[in-house]
């Protein structure tokens, strides 16, 4: 195992409740010129999850899977979003539904957490079924402040010790070596890039050029697919920088909106491209974490 600072990280307790989804009330125009009438396909998600395919879903932008949640108290809810890591230990904490008390208690696993302050949770389907929208879900928030101390050009974010044991990175040559699914060139990032959001939201893989689509075979993308970015660098935000190297994990599918696809969480980032990405099927936290 890579040299890390597991041993001086902070857990702490957040939480949020199930949430509810929205809508816009008015139509949208497509990349293409085309309307559309986006909704947020985020909560509980009956019919989603990770490892299912990012792209082709009826009239979904940006759908998320599993289920999302957040807090009522804005400052609380930043919080939640900032701590909770990609893999990090979720537990319900309160079920509604009268006859649901056997659902306190129940497992599931952080996957991922969006721009708009949700943070997705993963549950086996026979959970989430039983769930209602408010159920309260604990989050057992650790990974900020991951650090690899011989690698001091590599920025950890959102990822929790259990993602990295999963990950297993290896070192070869003065490069830290993880595995992903893909490559991702830098050109197509989209929504997101320029901001400072990288510990609390999300960067969009723009799907707005169907050409890029087919030419990188991105449509055969998965929710929860490992996945890096070449010559980009989300150190401070993300942008454009030739030697750097970023790794993030899908959380979000694609949409129809220009500049915006599926959404990536960072979790590891070089801008002096420290960082070799070893291509593999199995870079997905289905396979890496054991998600039913």
């Amino acid at each position: 195992m890579i040299k890390s600072n597991l041993e001086k990280l902070v857990e702490v307790a957040v939480s949020g409740g199930a949430a509810h989804p929205c809508a816009c009330k008015e139509e949208h125009v497509a990349y293409d010129g085309g309307s559309i009438l986006p909704a947020c396909f985020s909560g509980i998600n009956y019919s989603v999850k990770v490892g299912d395919p990012a792209f082709d879903w009826a009239g979904a932008e940006g759908v998320e899977p599993g289920v999302a949640i957040e807090n009522c108290c804005d400052e609380a809810n930043s919080g939640l979003v900032f701590a909770a890591c990609v893999g990090n230990e979720a537990v319900i904490v309160e079920a509604a539904m009268e006859g649901k008390e056997k659902l306190k208690g129940m497992p599931g696993t952080v996957t991922g957490k969006t721009s708009c302050g949700r943070v997705l949770v993963h549950f086996p389907k026979r959970i989430v079924d039983k769930l209602c929208v408010g159920d309260t879900i604990q989050v057992r928030a650790g990974g900020q402040g991951l650090a690899l101390p011989d690698y001091p050009d590599v920025r950890c974010m959102n990822l929790s010790p259990r993602l990295l044991k999963a990950l297993n990175p290896s070192e070869k040559g003065g490069q830290v070596r993880v595995p992903v699914t893909k490559l991702i060139p830098a050109s197509l990032m989209g929504k997101g890039t320029g901001g400072t959001l990288p510990f609390a939201g999300d960067i969009d893989i723009q799907a707005s050029s169907p050409d890029e689509v087919k030419k990188l075979a991105l449509d055969q993308l998965r929710l929860g697919d490992i996945v890096a970015v070449k010559q980009y660098d989300a150190t401070h935000g993300g942008r454009y920088h030739a030697p750097a190297v970023t790794v993030g994990v899908v959380v979000h599918g694609a949409g129809r909106k220009a500049g915006t696809g599926p959404g990536l969480n960072v979790l590891m980032t070089s801008p002096s491209g420290a960082i070799d990405a070893i291509i593999t099927r199995k870079a997905n936290l289905t396979e890496l974490l054991g998600l039913q």
